[in-house]
């Protein structure tokens, strides 16, 4: 049992290096999901968007070569799961998307900003992890369970939720295969524009990105694999007891949960990595000197923060991730759930902001 809690550390010490270096490079390179939204929605601009997209490709190509060197066993991952429940993955992305924006920015953002100084964070933080506490084993689970995951609302496959296993082509090799061409495609798309070409930060962030769920996966599903005291080979080290990576909704509400029950509770990968986003771009802000204080400038502000940050924690819990744990680190195991929630969080949010434009034209 030592030698498994040994283990757990490790995963969690290197969750945390993992997201020290995400936090760092997010603040640098200014990567946010929801910006690159907006950008498209109010300003046809796709740099921040084609931003997202290369990290998705590494993700999806780094993880389909860790599945075919045995390193990451995709059927123990909460993605690929037999059970797809459609209604609840498009409902919570388009939650989480309506209140990314009303928050001014996603999980991944918040932690960021939190690090940059932004007291606004800080009750996005609170309110984000309480939510999302209460919709995992609270009263917000109530209506969750029983409406959006009912049986009418759910299809049950006979193997895993993945492109390659609906194809019936759950080889290593096909995965890879598949996983490859996908990545190509959103290569080419990404790498044809000049002025993407030509934005060093843009490129940066996105390999980043990618590189970093890679990580995880790795430390997660190798180092993390190992013996336990029923002498069965099993994952340690996070929340989900399966192997995971960067997700950001989730481990707000663990973290939450450790502080509440300290003694009973260990710092996992996903906690670990809470942290890890949140020191590293501290430690950028203040390197860079670009660290100040931030506030509400309005109790309208503050409330829409408020409601933001609930939808967030709801939709990040229903839909099983953010626009890094459904977006990147979703996408790259090919789940089909992924897909459909990753189009919902776009939606919900490109929806919103027009709504908001169209309120803020009016009143002027």
């Amino acid at each position: 049992m030592d030698g498994a809690s040994n283990v757990a550390e490790t995963v969690a010490w290197l969750g945390f290096a993992l997201a020290l270096i995400f936090g760092y490079v997010a603040n640098k390179t200014s990567f946010c999901t929801m910006g690159a939204v907006s950008d498209v929605v109010n300003m046809e601009d796709w740099g921040r968007m084609r931003a997202w997209m290369l990290g998705i490709a590494v993700a999806m190509l780094g993880t389909g070569v860790l599945v075919y060197l045995g390193f990451l066993d995709i059927t123990k991952t909460y993605y690929t799961r037999e059970t797809f429940y459609w209604l609840a993955a498009l409902v919570g992305g388009v939650t989480f998307g309506i209140g990314m924006t009303l928050a001014g920015g996603c999980g991944q953002r918040t932690l960021v900003r939190l690090g940059g100084g932004n007291l606004k964070s800080v009750v996005v933080f609170l309110f984000l992890g309480y939510s999302a506490l209460v919709s995992m084993n609270g009263i917000f689970r109530i209506f969750t369970d029983s409406v959006l995951r009912a049986d009418m609302f759910t299809i049950r496959l006979e193997h895993m939720q993945t492109l390659p296993s609906l194809m019936r082509m759950e080889d290593p090799t096909s995965h890879l295969m598949i996983a490859g061409a996908l990545a190509l495609a959103i290569l080419v798309f990404v790498f044809a524009n000049k002025e993407f070409r030509g934005n060093g930060d843009n490129i940066l962030a996105g390999v980043v990105v990618g590189l970093v769920v890679i990580g995880g996966w790795y430390v997660t599903g190798k180092i993390g694999l190992t013996e336990n005291e029923f002498m069965e080979m099993a994952y340690v080290g996070t929340d989900s007891k399966l192997a995971e990576s960067m997700t950001f909704v989730g481990p707000l509400a663990y973290t939450m949960d450790l502080w509440a029950y300290w003694n009973d509770k260990h710092v996992t990968f996903g906690v670990a990595c809470v942290f890890g986003v949140v020191i590293g771009s501290f430690l950028y802000s203040m390197l860079n000197k670009s660290f100040r204080w931030e506030y509400f400038n309005s109790p309208q502000d503050l409330f829409r923060h408020l409601v933001g940050a609930a939808l967030m924690g709801y939709g990040g819990v229903t839909g099983l991730g953010c626009t890094i744990g459904q977006g990147v680190t979703g996408v790259s195991t090919l789940a089909i759930g992924s897909f459909v929630v990753l189009f919902g969080i776009i939606a919900g949010a490109a929806v919103t902001m027009k709504v908001q434009y169209y309120l803020l034209m009016r009143e002027a």
